[in-house]
């Protein structure tokens, strides 16, 4: 497998990308091309260009959480194979994978709308989507986690805003935050979105629907922003016991954090351009 980090809040020094408080990377695995997330604007498509990476080939476009830092370029996403249609270019018509309520609306006092800005009935007139709490396999050895089991009591507790659901207004614990996973020859990949749901919750989650205990990397937010003492503290210990080769924490992980999980594992700087390849 191979991921190209197209977004995150980073970029490396005299490496001429576009970054944005936001997360969007590119995978490639078996003969599967997949986008993770679309950030928050159309840098990704941008960034992807510089990167020689044709996003109007894709066969998957996965979608961690609805917040607007992952799912706003989706609207970037849908003009550019549009255009493709209309010049009779070359294009490969992507399904969006997502958690059932990927697209419901949700509100944050006083900003108002913090969701996905296209609603499900739209986008479906773009690309087909498929919709599921359960783990579905993209490939052999990729996996998209769907609903996360939620077992700690140091995380995934706190809620953001309201979600509008069938019984109406709700508090958002955004249910609908999920991962991806790699099954490599050394261990799992994890690859993260916000992780809202926990990043524990999502490592032990993984573990189970893989059926392999190694955990080899982890990329992508940790949502360690300003984290009480006993999270913080819970999840080094976590991460220490895990042992994982090493970890690729960004986009809503903060310095505090990151320094924490450095005194137990391989800590790795992560920018827009950033390429990793796995056996």
């Amino acid at each position: 497998m191979k991921l190209s980090v197209l977004v995150d809040n980073n970029t490396f020094i005299d490496r001429y990308f576009l970054g944005e408080p936001a997360l969007s990377f590119f995978i490639e695995e078996d003969d599967k091309r997949i986008l993770f997330d679309t950030g928050y604007s159309e840098v990704f498509i941008k960034n992807a260009e510089k990167m020689n990476i044709d996003l109007r080939d894709l066969d998957y476009v996965a979608l961690s959480h609805g917040h607007v830092d992952h799912t706003w370029g989706l609207t970037h996403l849908i003009r550019l194979h549009m255009e493709a249609k209309n010049e009779k270019m070359m294009y490969n018509t992507p399904t969006v994978i997502g958690h059932p309520l990927i697209f419901n609306t949700k509100l944050v006092d006083p900003v108002g709308e913090i969701g996905s800005i296209i609603s499900h009935e739209k986008l479906s007139k773009h690309f087909p989507i498929r919709l599921t709490k359960d783990p579905l396999w993209l490939t052999d050895r990729l996996v998209f986690l769907g609903e996360i089991k939620r077992i700690f009591d140091f995380e995934g507790n706190d809620f953001i805003g309201k979600v509008v659901t069938d019984q109406g207004e709700i508090n958002d614990y955004i249910k609908d935050d999920t991962a991806i996973v790699y099954k490599s020859s050394e261990g799992l990949v994890i690859i993260v979105g916000c992780a809202h749901s926990g990043i524990c919750n999502i490592i032990d989650y993984a573990k189970e629907v893989c059926q392999e205990e190694r955990v080899v990397d982890i990329i992508g937010g940790f949502h360690l922003l300003n984290p009480t003492k006993k999270q913080l503290e819970k999840t080094v210990q976590y991460i220490n016991e895990l042992k994982p080769t090493k970890l690729h924490a960004c986009h809503c992980t903060d310095l505090n954090s990151k320094l924490a999980l450095s005194t137990v594992a391989a800590i790795q700087e992560v920018g827009v351009g950033l390429q990793l390849s796995y056996l």
